[in-house]
């Protein structure tokens, strides 16, 4: 009898840590929010989850927004996850390494695949960035001059500037043989952010930037020795020239009976 009053009340203190358990987590959540206020939570949180890079945690999420638990934070989610099946989005907020971030559905990885791939051919060696800046500033320009700035042939540079779509022929100069002009394209101020050539930075700016990164002259450093022809500075003496020594030579000795 007393072991069937045991196994009635096991079940029964199972309930009731179960429902402690709930209440401890609804008081660290906080109280239920309006339908207001859920829709604002999840814009909130989907403007995170669009921003960052990496995962966030369901607590840094509820920090940055100020949402007032950890309930708001899943709900905020699983709205915007419902929100992105309903309107065929190809997003959605995935659980990571214990965090949340915004991912493209596993159908779309292909493509994505391919952008990327885009992007990684795109970068630019220290020879191309070099080439583009000349034609950039000098545009048009003949691949003549172009060489005689860098001082080395650009020919393949040339050419893997104009596959990225960065660089195009212009027209052609009115020079014997008619060599070709090349100049950048629209794909070249979309990559560099700017609107037009207008809003490159001015050579001047460029040569004061990099001056001004140059520190001044080191406390204790060397100068270079004056030049003897190099006239004294004013108020500064001029110092006596050493007196020639002659030497003892038989031309320059005295004869005998000479004093």
């Amino acid at each position: 009898m007393n072991e069937t009053a045991k196994e009635q009340r096991e079940p029964e203190a199972d309930e009731a840590t179960a429902a402690d358990d709930s209440m401890d987590e609804a008081r660290a959540d906080g109280p239920a929010e309006s339908p207001a206020a859920e829709a604002e939570n999840a814009a909130t949180v989907e403007a995170l989850l669009f921003a960052t890079d990496a995962p966030l945690t369901p607590a840094k999420i509820a920090q940055i927004a100020e949402l007032p638990g950890l309930r708001a934070v899943r709900q905020a989610i699983a709205a915007l996850n419902e929100r992105y099946e309903r309107m065929g989005c190809a997003f959605h907020v995935e659980a990571i390494a214990g965090g949340y971030q915004l991912m493209t559905r596993p159908e779309y990885h292909d493509v994505v695949s391919r952008l990327h791939k885009a992007r990684g051919d795109s970068k630019l060696s220290q020879a191309a960035m070099e080439t583009l800046a000349i034609i950039a500033y000098r545009q048009p320009i003949m691949r003549a001059d172009v060489e005689s700035i860098r001082g080395v042939a650009c020919g393949e540079v040339l050419r893997g500037l104009m596959e990225k779509q960065l660089v195009k022929i212009v027209g052609r100069a009115e020079v014997l043989g008619r060599p070709m002009l090349y100049g950048t394209t629209r794909r070249f101020l979309e990559v560099f952010g700017l609107n037009d050539l207008a809003d490159l930075p001015r050579v001047e700016e460029l040569r004061s930037g990099a001056s001004a990164e140059k520190p001044a002259a080191a406390t204790g450093e060397k100068t270079a020795p004056a030049d003897e022809n190099t006239p004294p500075a004013d108020g500064e003496k001029t110092p006596a020239p050493a007196p020639e020594t002659v030497e003892n030579t038989p031309e320059n000795s005295p004869a005998e009976g000479e004093k």
